[in-house]
């Protein structure tokens, strides 16, 4: 039956916008005023991609922690019936209807809903989502590439947080990615991103300037700065783990502390070196930070740049260096004990919790 209803969500997204509608007059004729019309249409897919099962389990993580935040927002607890009847209701008119069918989506809405108060209640106040812009796109090399979004409203966050994000080429489907920036003075955001799945598929290869997407709440990922120390820092980056620590370093730059940063960008190659304009700007326009490029897979890399990412910033670690690393997951699942080994406290190790690289 998953795949029952997988396929019958998958009908009902051909008709996303008047899917939107139909549960949003669903909704407003059994609670006047409970949901934004402006809302349903990202509320549904949300809602109907938990529902339909179709996830990983970080995609199910990002699906609660948007819906979570609804649920708070507004106020939608106490009408649980309410939103699952309406979900099922608009399946049903636009997808094939059996009453097995039937059964399984009261069902399947029962849990997502279940599963999404459940989250409401872990969940902070403030904005389920905020509709953003994307206003840059520069495919930087191949298969990767860089967006600047525009929200609407200003999106507070720190670096080293991560942030959810949906485009409407993909409804419903959201997923983590870290600003590679500080917070700046006109709100925007810069995203790097490689391909991977669909979203970020879409996101390198269709979405364009001017192309709506959604920001969902940021996320701690494990790479916040300790505001309260002022130890020099090591940042070890790998593809797309480039972006929080960057952050990290404009951190470092608007703050007086004197800190010395060795940043270690790690790639394959360098062509795969996505963001080498932005690296040489920020190391000209700072003594205290020092850029050491960490090539896996280049035979006409110098010498001291041959190798992986840890490999290489091993070479450039001192004593009393707090040491943040973010990058693939295979590049991040064995560091620990390779840094322990290499005689680092545990207490100075910082690695991503599974929202950011």
């Amino acid at each position: 039956m998953t795949a029952a209803l997988a396929a019958s969500w998958s009908a009902t997204l051909r008709y996303a916008r008047q899917a939107a509608d139909d549960f949003w007059c669903t909704v407003e004729d059994r609670c006047r005023g409970l949901l934004p019309e402006r809302m349903a249409g990202v509320f549904l897919t949300a809602l109907g991609r938990l529902a339909s099962g179709g996830d990983d389990l970080a995609g199910r993580a990002a699906q609660l922690a948007v819906l979570g935040r609804a649920y708070r927002r507004y106020r939608l607890l106490p009408h649980q019936l309410t939103i699952e009847d309406a979900l099922a209701a608009t399946v049903a008119r636009h997808a094939p209807w059996t009453p097995e069918l039937s059964a399984a989506w009261a069902q399947a809405g029962r849990r997502a809903s279940a599963a999404a108060i459940d989250s409401a209640a872990r969940a902070g106040d403030g904005p389920a989502w905020w509709p953003a812009q994307v206003i840059d796109h520069d495919r930087a090399a191949d298969g990767f590439a860089i967006l600047t979004v525009r929200p609407w409203r200003r999106l507070l966050f720190r670096p080293g947080q991560a942030v959810l994000v949906c485009t409407e080429r993909w409804p419903g489907r959201w997923r983590w990615l870290s600003p590679a920036n500080a917070p700046r003075p006109d709100g925007t955001l810069e995203f790097h991103v490689r391909t991977v799945a669909a979203v970020s598929r879409a996101l390198v290869h269709s979405v364009r300037p001017g192309d709506p997407i959604w920001l969902g709440p940021p996320h701690d990922t494990g790479l916040a700065l300790d505001p309260a120390s002022e130890a020099d820092l090591l940042l070890v980056a790998g593809g797309t783990g480039l972006a929080p620590l960057r952050a990290l370093v404009e951190q470092v730059a608007a703050s007086p502390a004197g800190r010395r940063v060795t940043l270690v960008v790690g790639a394959r190659t360098f062509a795969d070196l996505y963001d080498a304009v932005s690296l040489d700007k920020l190391q000209s326009a700072h003594d205290w930070l020092t850029i050491v490029p960490a090539f896996s897979h280049d035979p006409l890399a110098e010498p001291g740049a041959r190798g992986d990412a840890l490999t290489v910033a091993m070479e450039h670690h001192r004593p009393g260096q707090e040491v943040y690393l973010c990058g693939p997951p295979l590049m991040v699942a064995g560091s620990r004990l390779r840094l322990l080994a290499a005689g680092v406290p545990a207490e100075r190790i910082h690695l991503p919790d599974g929202f950011a690289g």
